[in-house]
């Protein structure tokens, strides 16, 4: 008797939220450093897009990048969602080594800057780690996060460059066009994984109903 095939595994929907606005937001590259927080604004942000997110009738979990900029932006979407927020290292901002903490408008006169630009997969941060690995590290995570939660959506309160790198790997683009990608503070990015691989639903969303996104 011929045995019967597995069905495919249910759909999982990730969204990723990038933290809210700094007080040095666009204005200093922080990396990993310690004891930034939300600014006013930024605390807005994220009351935002946990009222965004609580119109969704699932979420399963919420997760956040240990920095205390993420974890405050993670707060108020939990509390929503009646959840607790869980820190996961591998949703930590890319180590930019002894770039932490440099002003942007410095870093833009070195000529190492184009290459980040241009380039990013050839590039390390002195000291710290490279794109590459950044956007391994964060697929990774992401991987093991959703085989967690087959078939239901959590939340991924991460930072920029890490979410960038994610959707580039998502839609199949080169690491090295990732810098084209926008995610502004506090916005929410929507990947559903299905048996046949990743569906980018909505990169950048900073207003509007999440309840309309699923796959065409």
């Amino acid at each position: 008797m011929a045995s019967k095939k597995n069905p495919p595994p249910p759909a999982t929907t990730v969204l990723l939220v990038r933290h809210g606005q700094t007080p040095t937001t666009g204005k200093v590259l922080p990396g990993r450093a310690k004891g930034l927080h939300l600014a006013d604004a930024g605390r807005e942000q994220a009351e935002r897009a946990a009222a965004r997110i609580a119109e969704l009738k699932r979420v399963d979990a919420v997760y956040s990048s240990p920095l205390e900029r993420a974890r405050e932006t993670a707060a108020p979407i939990a509390r929503a969602r009646d959840l607790r927020t869980k820190t996961v290292r591998g949703l930590l901002e890319c180590d930019f080594g002894e770039w932490t903490g440099a002003e942007l408008t410095n870093l833009m006169k070195l000529p190492e800057w184009q290459t980040v630009q241009r380039a990013p997969s050839t590039f390390r941060f002195p000291g710290g780690e490279s794109f590459t690995e950044m956007q391994t590290r964060m697929v990774s995570c992401l991987d093991a996060l959703r085989a967690e939660h087959a078939g239901g959506t959590i939340v991924c309160v991460s930072h920029a460059d890490t979410i960038k790198a994610a959707v580039a790997h998502a839609v199949g683009t080169h690491l090295d066009l990732f810098q084209r990608i926008v995610v502004s503070p506090a916005s929410v990015t929507a990947i559903t994984w299905t048996a046949t691989g990743p569906i980018v639903l909505a990169v950048n969303s900073t207003g509007g109903p999440l309840t309309e996104l699923q796959p065409s």
